[in-house]
């Protein structure tokens, strides 16, 4: 019932939201594809990743550098190009007129950045809160990059004013409904692909190593191989939400991708319970939403909301909605099959009894 109602409410959402409700749930769900991510390499894998910002960032500029680009006429250049005194476009926006090298470059380079920096520092058995240090000091050193370099990457105010892509005008109603859809798809084939993923030996081999990493070691595998691809794995999916979310919302900026946002990501994970694929959906939809509706009536209490919705999961619901929900329903299921079996158990026992009861009256 519940695999149905998630398969079929997603589907029919054009004809029962309106379009800003459509544009919001169309937003979320890319993000919930970095969630997935995070559920991959956190909760399977026991690497805390505080920088999937920085992943998802350099997914969104590489598609946001050709959106911009394409919007432009021969021989312009952007506009805060020329506000910061420049009259050419800079050599390293050239590659990025081509829409097939700026998507192909949005799922490369977040994934080849954090092999490289996996493998640099699992190989050396570095793991843990430094780890995770290590990747929220990425994503600040990032952000202030973008915001220094603003004549080259749009600084704080990012890059906006996005015309086509591949000759779809962004703005249109009926594109931003098929961005929808593409969104919903993307994301339903990466859930179930995380989840033949993690039913594999190499899910298995994950967990063991979240569990112990050492054993792992003795038994004759490398955690730390392992772990490169898992974190690897979880870029990828932050480059390609990173590159959804900027379709579907039309602007991309330092805000977007900085500290904040990346700490925001580990808590929809925690929420929805951090080694659950379809909890890492549910968390993401659910904090968005919140989001969306408190920091409208109040801004300056959401941030206080969220601290204390992360301490209530931590404290009371340490496996997060989505591992509440499935022991839930797993206890309803064990009823269920008692109930089963006890109920033809039952059955036998009164046909025994009642069997001694009729022999008896006809002897009399």
């Amino acid at each position: 019932m519940l695999a149905a109602a998630a398969i079929v409410l997603p589907l029919l959402a054009p004809l029962y939201l309106g379009p800003y409700n459509l544009a919001l749930l169309g937003r979320f769900f890319a993000l919930s594809i970095v969630t997935i991510g995070i559920a991959l390499v956190w909760g399977n894998g026991g690497i805390l990743p505080l920088g999937q910002g920085l992943f998802f960032g350099l997914g969104s500029y590489c598609l946001a550098m050709h959106l911009k680009l394409a919007a432009l006429g021969p021989g312009e250049i952007p506009d805060f190009m020329q506000w910061n005194g420049l009259d050419t476009l800079p050599a390293m926006w050239l590659p990025f007129k081509s829409a097939v090298f700026a998507l192909a470059a949005a799922l490369l380079v977040p994934t080849a950045l954090a092999a490289l920096l996996a493998w640099l520092l699992f190989h050396r058995r570095v793991g843990g809160v430094y780890f995770a240090l290590i990747t929220q000091a990425l994503v600040l050193a990032a952000t202030t990059f973008i915001i220094s370099q603003q004549p080259y990457t749009g600084g704080f105010n990012g890059l906006t004013d996005f015309g086509s892509l591949f000759g779809f005008p962004l703005a249109d109603q009926r594109t931003q409904v098929g961005l929808y859809f593409v969104t919903v798809a993307v994301l339903a084939l990466l859930f179930l692909g995380a989840r033949w993923l993690l039913a594999t030996q190499f899910g298995r081999l994950l967990r063991a190593i979240r569990d112990g990493e050492n054993r792992v070691r003795f038994l004759g595998y490398d955690p730390a191989s392992y772990k490169v691809v898992a974190f690897a794995a979880g870029a990828l999916l932050a480059g390609l939400a990173g590159v959804l979310y900027t379709l579907n919302i039309g602007v991309i900026s330092p805000a977007m991708i900085g500290v904040m946002p990346s700490i925001e990501m580990v808590v929809w994970a925690a929420v929805g319970g951090r080694d659950s694929l379809g909890g890492a959906i549910l968390g993401t939809l659910l904090v968005n939403f919140a989001k969306d509706k408190v920091s409208s009536a109040f801004p300056d209490l959401w941030l206080y909301l969220m601290g204390a919705l992360f301490l209530v999961v931590v404290v009371v619901l340490p496996e997060g909605i989505g591992g509440w929900l499935s022991r839930l329903l797993a206890d309803s299921g064990d009823r269920v099959r008692r109930t089963m079996v006890m109920r033809p158990m039952t059955a036998a026992i009164d046909e025994v009894e009642e069997k001694p009861a009729a022999q008896g009256s006809s002897f009399k």
